[in-house]
């Protein structure tokens, strides 16, 4: 069993030392929580459920904390993908709910997977899903001030289960003051994707990832024998043409988990039962 996550680019990390370390400790105690929720549950119930405890806390830009877009809305995407079955599910544009992670996990049993914008919102309300702002003061204040935002918050994880089966899940808050509308990486194959060899997750600029389909090509090179060094060195190579900026973290059938980014700022925790690391 392995499992790690990650929590988005981490700009602050040069100018609020505490932010920096407050992100760390999060994605350690989440981290580890979601390990020991794997040990009786599948690789995507656990993917789930780890990213439902990243959209929860507001350091990070999912679910509460999200990014306010420039008409001043909050808007949401999320997906999972099951890399036994091959089936992907997600919600774009979602508006206020808690957990958009959740929302595309029951997507998995409809024949239509992936919905958007108010349908995606109007599914959610006849699923349970209650009304929820997700918008936090900071936001906000951020949002009155006219701030530019990074564009780099993503939330995701990447669990390997008992039975050796993989998931994947990815949720995102948005780049801020974006134009209403804009489709993001996390709830497409170029940010999270999974099969049977391995699974990805990515943050960063979504359209440098779309233009890259990172997550769809680390993927299949791993199914076609590359090792995972080897698939994330060659996608990320393809990046640099077009300074593409991306991070992700992956998990192999083997057990074996890797990361990288194109700027050395991505916030990322994985555990194994035994050996812990955070890192940003």
């Amino acid at each position: 069993m392995k499992i790690i996550i990650h929590g988005g680019f981490f700009s602050e990390s040069s100018t609020n030392f505490e932010t920096k370390v407050a992100k760390q400790q999060a994605l350690l105690r989440i981290v580890k929580d979601s390990y020991t929720y794997l040990k009786s549950h599948t690789a995507l119930e656990t993917v789930v459920y780890a990213v439902s405890l990243l959209e929860d806390d507001e350091l990070f830009n999912a679910g509460i904390g999200s990014q306010i877009q420039s008409d001043g809305k909050i808007r949401m995407s999320a997906s999972i993908m099951d890399g036994s079955t091959m089936k992907m599910s997600g919600v774009i544009n979602i508006e206020e709910v808690k957990n958009p992670v959740q929302v595309a996990q029951v997507l998995l049993d409809y024949e239509d997977k992936v919905l958007g914008g108010s349908g995606a919102t109007n599914f959610a309300r006849k699923h349970g899903f209650k009304q929820f702002s997700t918008e936090i003061p900071q936001r906000r204040s951020e949002y009155q001030a006219k701030l530019k935002a990074t564009g780099t918050g993503t939330v995701g994880c990447v669990a390997l289960d008992n039975d050796g089966k993989i998931a994947v899940a990815t949720s995102t808050g948005g780049k801020g003051f974006e134009i209403p509308g804009r489709i993001s990486d996390s709830a497409t194959v170029a940010g999270n994707y999974a099969n049977e060899f391995c699974g990805v997750s990515l943050t960063g600029v979504g359209e440098d990832i779309v233009s890259g389909a990172v997550a769809a090509k680390i993927v299949t090179r791993v199914t076609d024998g590359f090792t995972l060094e080897k698939a994330f060195e060659k996608t990320f190579n393809e990046l640099k043409p077009f300074e593409g900026f991306a991070g992700a973290i992956a998990i192999d059938s083997k057990g074996n988990m890797y990361h990288q980014d194109s700027h050395p700022s991505m916030v990322f925790a994985s555990f194994d039962g035994e050996n812990s690391a955070v890192f940003n």
